[in-house]
């Protein structure tokens, strides 16, 4: 008997933002990963799903008490899921159909990744939720003050982004740690511990990739080599926007 839930009448998409270019690719609930229309990367999905999660027929095929033991697995699996997925599931709920923060909040948090790979002596956790929610608070600031200001990011995200990792149950001091870093996110002048340091890099390589003339290869090295906080995120900044442009 052919699963009914394979066929097309009953699939399903969702979107999964490209890690290579920020590019948003839609993958259908059949598929594992699917090239990227625009830099022909591959891309995976987070959570590859049990046919028990989206398809309507799953209790049909394989009958009601091993769908209910199933189910009940998946549930306590998800229950299960790691601090970053979780963050990050927080954030794309926070930030709605907000496409544009959600995946400046991606590729940063990408970056932040590469970033600690060569740092092992930062805080994966602390780096990694501070890219994440970094800019949490410019919603409010449009809200209130019809502006996406950093100081009036750093004054709104702290609260926003305490909100939510502690109905996540993370660690107080993993928290406070975090609100302080989103608190200076554009101040550099007011913190110096590595875990900002590397969230500061990430975020200039993405601000660098949206804003900046690339075709001016000597000011964008001159402004990588003054703006970047770590070894690793100038020379990551190098490979990416100067490798192969002299």
């Amino acid at each position: 008997m052919k699963c009914p839930g394979q066929d097309p009448r009953f699939l399903k998409v969702e979107e999964q933002v490209c890690k290579n270019c920020g590019y948003i690719v839609e993958i259908f609930s059949n598929e594992i990963k699917v090239s990227c229309p625009r830099c022909k990367a591959d891309v995976y999905r987070e959570n590859i799903p049990s046919c028990i999660d989206w398809c309507s027929y799953a209790r049909q095929c394989i009958g009601e008490e091993k769908y209910k033991e199933l189910k009940s697995r998946i549930e306590t699996k998800k229950e299960k899921l790691d601090f970053k997925e979780k963050v990050l599931s927080e954030m794309m709920n926070y930030f709605g159909d907000d496409i544009k923060r959600i995946t400046h909040a991606m590729k940063v948090t990408y970056f932040a990744e590469m970033i600690l790979k060569q740092e092992p002596t930062a805080d994966s956790r602390v780096v990694i939720i501070s890219a994440i929610l970094h800019d949490i608070g410019i919603k409010e600031c449009e809200r209130k003050y019809n502006s996406t200001d950093g100081k009036l990011q750093e004054k709104e995200g702290p609260p926003i982004a305490r909100e939510i990792l502690q109905k996540l149950g993370i660690k107080k001091e993993i928290i406070e740690e975090v609100c302080k870093i989103i608190g200076s996110h554009h101040s550099p002048e007011e913190i110096s511990t590595l875990n900002f340091k590397i969230l500061w890099d990430a975020d200039q390589i993405v601000n660098i990739e949206d804003g900046f003339d690339l075709t001016d290869k000597e000011k964008l090295e001159k402004s990588i080599d003054k703006i970047f906080m770590t070894d690793t995120g100038k020379q990551i900044a190098k490979e990416k926007f100067l490798l192969n442009r002299r």
